[in-house]
Order: structure tokens, then sequence, then C-alpha cells
């Protein structure tokens, strides 16, 4: 299935050819509100798309802006919503905390609506310690669509923006995301093959709690990890609190086994090692 994102950059008369879902700007921070919104959103009704909302985060002020966003968005029941995680037009960016809690904030407020996570390759490696993405993840890499360089189940990849942000998603149909989005029980041929809740790890404790002359809990956490994963081969009698050259070699087996962690295969786990052995 294809879609495109528009914003007030496009006109509410944009081209719904070969178009399946249409996800709309609704509203940034705690004040800008996209006025084109609700016309390009009937635009895509009556082209029979399915349709989506999403508010832009800033930093700060989250509930505020959850509260902002479901007032100004002119989401109807089925629609769904979705929170852009990046860089803001200042530089500044809303932390990982901010992005979980202003989703949970979200689908409080808005109970029956499914509310999913937008966040490019780049912070979803490397800035996202949780892996939260509510009720899906919607991933932007610019590669072949379908093929985004993750390993995170996902949703929906947004694969170019030329001519303009256009996507795939992983629906059989429109009848499919609409009962997806509805959030009635789908058929088993029209389930979306990701709409299965991720398990969230444990928050990373900092890489100061791991490496030579380190002995801490933390430690013999991230052994009994990496041997219920199958990396525990270098282990004579068993992962214990203080660090080993087994810990090491055994942490280096799992990060050389995924490609995202190649370039870093140091043996000594990171945010991202960490995230990755947790999943």
């Amino acid at each position: 299935m294809k879609g495109i994102d528009v914003s007030a950059y496009q006109s509410a008369t944009f081209s719904t050819k070969s178009i399946d879902f249409v996800f709309v700007k609704a509203t940034e921070g705690r004040s800008y509100v996209n006025s084109r919104q609700s016309a390009q959103a009937a635009h895509a009704r009556d082209a029979g798309c399915v349709v989506g909302f999403y508010h832009f985060l800033w930093p700060g002020n989250i509930e505020e802006q959850a509260r902002f966003f479901v007032e100004k968005c002119a989401s109807r029941e089925g629609d769904v919503l979705a929170v852009d995680w990046e860089n803001t037009s200042s530089g500044t960016r809303a932390s990982c905390a901010e992005k979980d809690r202003f989703t949970r904030a979200v689908k409080k407020l808005r109970p029956t609506h499914k509310v999913i996570l937008y966040v490019n390759r780049d912070f979803w490696l490397n800035r996202d310690t949780t892996s939260y993405a509510g009720d899906g993840l919607w991933i932007a890499d610019y590669v072949p669509a379908g093929k985004p360089r993750i390993e995170a189940k996902w949703l929906i990849h947004q694969y170019t923006d030329k001519p303009q942000d256009t996507n795939v998603a992983k629906f059989a149909s429109r009848a499919a995301m609409k009962t997806w989005a509805a959030g009635r029980a789908p058929s088993k041929d029209d389930e979306p093959a990701d709409d299965k809740p991720k398990p969230t790890p444990p928050p990373f404790p900092g890489r100061d709690k791991f490496g030579p002359g380190k002995k801490n809990r933390y430690v013999q956490q991230w052994g009994q990890q990496l041997v219920k994963k199958g990396f525990g081969k270098h282990y004579r009698v068993g992962p214990s609190e203080e660090w080993t050259d087994a810990d090491r070699l055994n942490t280096r087996d799992l990060q050389l086994a995924h490609k995202e962690l190649k370039g870093d295969a140091d043996g000594l786990p990171g945010p991202l090692t960490w995230r990755i052995a947790f999943s």
C-alpha cells in the first residue's frame, strides 16, 4: 500500500492517484495549526483514502502539546494519530522520555484512536532508548520501499521525499488499514504484519557500568541476557557481577551478528547494543 504525507506546503487538491492513505500535518508545538488540514483531509476522504494526522513535537510542555494536538486536529473516529519526533527548526529536539510521554498522553486523551511514532532512522538507532512507538512504528529511511535498514518491526516506511514524502504500509488493502485504525478485529488476511507490541527493554544503565575492572549487578544482568539470546559460548562458569574478557567476547559476538552494530563491534554495550539484546 502506498501513501503520502502533506502539510501546509501542499495544496488541498494534491494528487491521490494510486494513493491509499494520507497523513496530514495538524499542529506543531503549542501554537501552530495547519490551516489547510481540514480541506486536505476532506480531499483524501473523498478519494477513499485512510486518513491520519500528525503533530510535530517540540521539547517541553509535553502534556500541553498533547492537549493542543487533539483539540486542534481535524480528526474523526477511525483516523490514525501520529507524533513526529525529529530535530526542530531551531536545532533542538524532544528527549526520548518526552516522546514517550507525549505518545501516552495522546493515547489517554484519544483512547479509541491508534497513535503511532514517526521517526527517522538516525533518531531510532541513536536517540531512542526505549523502543516505544505506541501502536506502530513509522520509520523514515530513504532506501528502496519496504526495506528500511532497521531490525525493529515497522508499520509504515517513508522511503523518499521526492517529489514529496511517500510511504508504503504493511497492510493488505485500504479496508485492512481502516479495520486496524478503527480498532476492530481484522481477518487473518487483513491483519497488519507488525501490529504487535514490542517488549520494552530495561533502561540502559550507562557505558560506565561496563568494561575492565567493573563489578556491579548490571554486568551480571547483561551477561544473563547474552546467554538468553544465545551469545554465551565464552563463559566457562557463567555470568557474574565482575566484568571479564568472556563478557567482552560474547558482547562482540552479538554486535557482529547484527548489521546495525558491526561498525562498532568493540565488545562493550552501548544504548543500541543494549536495546537490541533486550528486544
